[in-house]
């Protein structure tokens, strides 16, 4: 799953590493890509291509994971919650799949199923990968199209333009792109996989050297962020929605859970204000769901946290305290 219930660590050293093969089927306005510019995590060549077309398919996203919880940023942040529907599954979820347990039924209201395991297998009878959120479904068919988050995302903001709102964000400034690409890079690789792999690390030694990566990212943006309101500027990106995701549960979950606790979120002064930022920017802070997240990370994964007792802290009316950040 995107937050992997059974980790798979490397036999040296045993470090956490996340399997990056999802369906990589892309929904295109045309037969080819509008941006050519190759995404943070890669491009494939011919791959399957579906048509943009409204209505046609459903996302599928746990509030509670933060790769889904980019979809419904960025969904919201364009305007298209009347051209593509989103579906909600609960926070927590057995081995099989992600369940739409918070549904009147159990049951989720468009496509008529309990777990989303049943739209992959509509696809593919055989499916023996994690059943991960986001995921695109075609209504119809009651298939999944794609699981290739970065590529939901990246392709929201590219192939739905027709569809956005008027005045909708440029999330990807055409002269800022080669450096986002680089700053994107090192923000998945090192803070929002980075958490993960200080978590699920299988010993002493690989814990260490992924808690001393994740805190080098954390001081360069630290650094990066006294200077500029955003990641790139003076404007909201995609980089920020990617980092966002993160920084939210970092206090909650990452903090204590993954044992990334050389210092909360609230100590550091720039990381804190831009983080409150983000959550009082309109499109941000109403999809967090502090409840959800911290009931999935410490109920589902059993093996860090074996007893399934979820934290009542931390306190989080902070979130929404003057973040100052508007003199950059």
């Amino acid at each position: 799953m995107s937050d992997d219930l059974t980790p798979k660590y490397t036999e040296k050293g045993k470090s956490f590493e996340r399997d990056m093969d999802y369906i990589p089927d892309r929904i295109l306005a045309g037969a080819a890509p509008a941006d050519p510019l190759e995404s943070t995590y890669g491009a494939r060549s011919d791959v399957p291509v579906w048509p943009v077309e409204p209505g046609r398919y459903r996302l599928v996203a746990a509030p509670a994971c933060p790769w889904a919880n980019r979809t419904l940023i960025v969904r919201r942040l364009l305007g298209l919650e009347d051209v593509i529907s989103v579906g909600k599954p609960g926070p927590t979820h057995d081995k099989r799949s992600w369940t739409f347990d918070r549904d009147p039924g159990g049951v989720d209201p468009v496509l008529g199923m309990e777990r989303l395991q049943e739209a992959y297998l509509n696809r593919y009878p055989d499916y023996s990968k994690g059943i991960t959120v986001p995921a695109m479904v075609e209504i119809d068919s009651k298939q999944v199209v794609t699981n290739d988050f970065p590529w939901i995302t990246h392709d929201l903001y590219f192939e739905w333009k027709e569809h956005h709102r008027e005045g909708a964000p440029d999330l990807w400034p055409a002269e800022l792109r080669e450096e986002m690409e680089t700053v994107m890079k090192r923000v998945f690789t090192e803070v929002n996989n980075g958490v993960y792999r200080c978590g699920f690390a299988g010993s002493q030694e690989a814990y260490e050297a992924a808690y001393d990566r994740l805190w080098a990212a954390m001081d360069w943006l630290e650094e990066r962020l006294a200077t500029r309101r955003y990641l790139m500027g003076d404007a909201i990106t995609e980089a920020d929605v990617r980092l966002f995701t993160t920084l939210a549960r970092f206090d909650a979950v990452y903090h204590g859970h993954f044992k990334c606790n050389r210092n909360k979120l609230t100590e550091m002064p720039n990381l804190w204000g831009y983080a409150r930022d983000l959550f009082q920017t309109p499109g941000f802070g109403e999809t967090i769901d502090f409840e959800q997240i911290k009931e999935h990370y410490y109920v589902v994964h059993t093996d860090v946290n074996p007893t399934g007792i979820v934290p009542k802290g931390p306190e989080l009316d902070s979130w929404l305290t003057p973040h100052g950040r508007e003199v950059l």
